[in-house]
């Protein structure tokens, strides 16, 4: 039997639980792995809430990143083999928080040697999304990205690149996370009531793209700062963002294989400020939850 982190029911943490199941196998399309390292996202507690909607089968198997060693090779899989350190998303809703698990073949890579298998984890969802929000809209060196929410791990990120592409960036971020944010080159900014205006002192220009991690008010606040709404995008609040011209996170084609190859090169750091055992996945979802995390959370089963 291996172990697994679920939620048996729609709503608070209190319905997370470890438990018990035999090890998957993989289909065909399909890579199983033994995990060492899986990532923490706001979707996780998202999804456990039931924001993404409550159909389908209880319990839910949680985490939606990974990095391991592939122990068995589904049919049809060419480019792995038993052995390999791999990264990737979870398949058929399989999770990541688990010492077994079995990934999408077309949606996994190969780990750089050089990157550690905690770096590796924040790949498939965290770091794709700050490629994907600094790439959809095409802005030149110079220019200047604003990045709302931009001290959690994908924030992080998206200033590190901004960073390799020579955008001026500008951060909003709460005031606790200022040196992590200015670590980065960027410009910080205090986030909450008078933002739009401390942005506006630290670009009297406008801004040439607004990358947002957090929607609702504070989006609709710094949107007007833009110099045209269509450099809006959203992966917090899709439907904001469209309200206001702008558009939600497009996935870039070969998205993984490129920022993995950017991660491995040492241009960008995920930034893993905490690490938890699986039999602790509940604590590591709470900090994750809390808003708090200057960083990624990565649970080591």
């Amino acid at each position: 039997m291996s172990k697994v982190f679920v939620f048996t029911a729609f709503g608070g943490p209190e319905h997370q639980q470890l438990t018990e199941r035999a090890a998957p196998v993989p289909g065909p399309g399909e890579i199983a792995i033994a995990v060492r390292a899986a990532g923490v996202n706001p979707a996780d507690w998202k999804r456990r809430r039931g924001a993404f909607g409550t159909d389908g089968a209880l319990p839910v198997a949680m985490g939606l990143e990974a990095a391991g060693v592939v122990t068995a090779v589904g049919e049809g899989v060419e480019g792995f083999a038993v052995g390999d350190e791999v990264l990737g998303t979870p398949a058929r809703g399989l999770g990541a928080f688990a010492e077994h698990t079995v990934l999408d073949a077309a949606a996994s890579v190969a780990k750089p040697a050089d990157v550690p298998f905690t770096d590796a984890a924040t790949i498939p969802v965290a770091a794709t999304t700050a490629y994907d929000l600094t790439h959809q809209v095409e802005i030149e060196p110079g220019q200047t990205l604003l990045v709302l929410g931009a001290g959690g791990g994908v924030g992080l990120m998206a200033l590190q690149i901004a960073k390799v592409h020579r955008f001026q960036a500008v951060g909003v971020a709460s005031d606790a996370k200022r040196e992590l944010v200015e670590s980065t080159g960027a410009t910080f900014v205090a986030s909450g009531p008078g933002a739009a205006d401390r942005v506006r002192a630290v670009a009297p220009d406008g801004i040439d793209l607004l990358a947002d991690l957090v929607g609702g008010d504070a989006l609709r606040a710094l949107a007007p700062l833009l110099k045209d709404p269509s450099h809006l995008v959203s992966a917090a609040d899709p439907a904001t963002a469209r309200e206001l011209g702008g558009s939600g996170r497009v996935r870039t084609e070969g998205v993984l294989e490129k920022i993995t190859g950017v991660v491995g090169y040492g241009l960008v750091s995920p930034n893993v400020v905490a690490t938890y055992p699986l039999d602790r996945a509940a604590e590591a979802l709470a900090l994750v939850e809390s808003g708090h995390s200057a960083g990624k959370v990565v649970i080591v089963p």
